[in-house]
């Protein structure tokens, strides 16, 4: 079917897919003419769109540090949900990825690096670095891990503070050049959602934290001193509404609040290098991804829309699941990791019983002193419903699993009734996650699937085309249409600022095969 069939009076809209050439808006004869070769008289046209590839959107600083071809990211999902497959189909094809380190033992984490480095022995990869303050040795133990085995470049999520193992690694291996430059050998992505946070990755590290690590032997005082001349970040993630932790943000108030701040201590601070500050949380369209750019965002980070793809390290029912979801499918429940402080992260309410669950858990944790001081009755209810085997049991369990991560922790529950309620609710929150990754059969109920509103914007863009079956979906592929959609709405954009608005059908980029 041609152009004019479709939308008289207008000719060669297709045209405007050739992002790398420029397209020239021409009126002839009442017909609205659009090609990439110009026109002799000059007179005749209307409107102009340099050429807009996906490539020039975004910070080219971001890409030249990373090594990457575009200005986007995928953010970390867990418990290796950002799997190795991910991050390597992604990095073969010089696009950004970071592993979902986050709740896995130090002997899985180990595994991915060995397996990451041998398929990207030059990059590019990011690992996950999760804030653990319920486990601070295996923060540390990760920690340890990347520097190890040379891991140059992770995401810092969920913190609200710095911690010594996350000055460490930055400090680590500071030096200066020839010329007094600052060399700086662990970069950092910090993922924040407040402007407080913020303030602290853009910071300096602080000076009592670098005394403590010199005076322990693990930095030197030269590292010390130059730790306290550059930012704790390279670079800074705006994360907006997101699954899994997130602050339900508003990414239009967000992102250019903590650009100004960015700014701010730029002004103050004058590093050779100001930080960068990208976005993420809820970027499942190219609109959404656009809108990121024309705040400047100096890169996008996707994170639910990967979940659902076929690399991803969760479950075939679960990735189902994701690929019918809406944007009002998602509720906030309390966080197996920060479950004694209250937080919560967002989860998929469709499909899965685990939020209210959850919820369930946590009352009678803030009702009841201990586990004894439940009633019979509701204890009965959580044995049978939500745990599925008698609290001593699950407590037998976690003291296995304790043992082998870390000891002290089941030291300090023995006498502290509280404490050991938490734990036991804790086993619950801290398995469904696995058993939506895993796809535990009789378990579908329980699954804890991470899950922002992104994820129903993206099935709405992708309903009518191939990318609708969740089995045809795939992390470059995503990636790629994403990024060359927000180019061609950019283009629209231009258009439309030149007075010439075409049908909605032409407005919107629509993924027609694969990239």
């Amino acid at each position: 079917m041609s152009m004019q069939q479709t939308a008289p009076g207008i000719q060669g809209v297709e045209n405007l897919r050739a992002l790398d050439k420029s397209c020239y808006i021409i009126q002839d004869n009442n017909q609205i003419i659009i090609n990439n070769e110009g026109c002799d008289d000059v007179s005749k046209i209307t409107a102009y769109v340099p050429p807009m590839i996906a490539e020039q959107l975004g910070d080219p600083a971001f890409k030249a540090f990373y090594g990457v071809k575009h200005a986007y990211m995928t953010g970390a999902m867990a418990n290796g949900i950002s799997s190795e497959e991910m991050v390597i189909a992604l990095g073969q094809q010089n696009i950004l990825a970071s592993f979902g380190a986050g709740g896995l033992d130090l002997k899985r984490v180990e595994l991915a690096i060995k397996k990451i480095q041998q398929a990207l022995p030059n990059g590019p990869y990011v690992f996950n670095f999760i804030h653990n303050p319920s486990e601070p040795a295996i923060e540390q133990g990760t920690i340890d891990l990347y520097i190890k085995y040379g891991v140059n470049v992770i995401e810092a999520a969920a913190f609200f503070s710095l911690t010594p193992s996350l000055v460490y690694y930055r400090a680590k291996g500071l030096s200066q050049d020839a010329q007094s430059n600052i060399q700086i050998t662990n970069k950092i992505i910090g993922k924040v959602s407040r402007r407080e946070v913020a303030t602290v990755f853009m910071q300096p590290a602080p000076q009592d934290i670098l005394n403590k690590l010199v005076a322990q032997g693990l930095l030197t005082q030269s590292e010390a001193q130059l730790a306290m001349q550059v930012p704790m970040a390279d670079d800074i993630t705006v994360e907006a509404d997101s699954g899994g932790h997130t602050d339900n943000r508003p990414l239009i108030s967000l992102l250019p609040s903590v650009i100004a701040l960015r700014d701010d201590i730029q002004t103050q601070r004058q590093y050779p290098v100001e930080v960068r500050v990208g976005a993420g949380g809820g970027v499942g369209t190219p609109d959404a991804a656009l809108a990121c750019f024309m705040m400047g965002a100096a890169y996008v980070v996707t994170g639910s829309v990967n979940q659902s793809c076929v690399e991803a390290g969760a479950s075939e029912h679960t990735r189902k699941l994701l690929a019918q979801a809406g944007m009002a499918d998602v509720v906030m429940a309390p966080a197996s990791d920060m479950f004694e402080r209250g937080i919560k992260l967002q989860v998929l309410k469709k499909g899965t019983l685990f939020p209210m669950r959850a919820q369930k858990l946590y009352d009678l944790y803030t009702n009841y002193n201990g586990l004894d001081d439940i009633p019979a009755d509701e204890l009965e209810k959580v044995e049978k419903q939500i745990l599925q085997n008698s609290v001593d049991t699950i407590w037998q369990q976690t003291v296995e699993f304790f043992q082998k991560r870390d000891p002290s922790i089941i030291e300090k529950a023995q006498n502290n009734p509280k404490k050991k309620m938490a734990l036991v609710f804790r086993w619950y929150l801290g398995l469904s996650s696995r058993w939506s990754n895993a796809g535990v059969a009789g378990r579908e109920f329980d699954y804890q699937i991470w899950s922002g509103p992104a994820m129903g914007a993206f099935n709405d863009w992708i309903a009518s085309t191939y990318l609708n079956d969740y089995k045809n979906r795939h992390v470059v592929d995503v990636a790629e249409h994403l990024m060359y959609g927000a180019a061609y709405q950019h283009r629209i954009q231009v258009l439309k600022s030149q007075g010439l608005y075409l049908p909605a059908q032409y407005q919107r980029y629509v993924p027609s095969a694969v990239f």
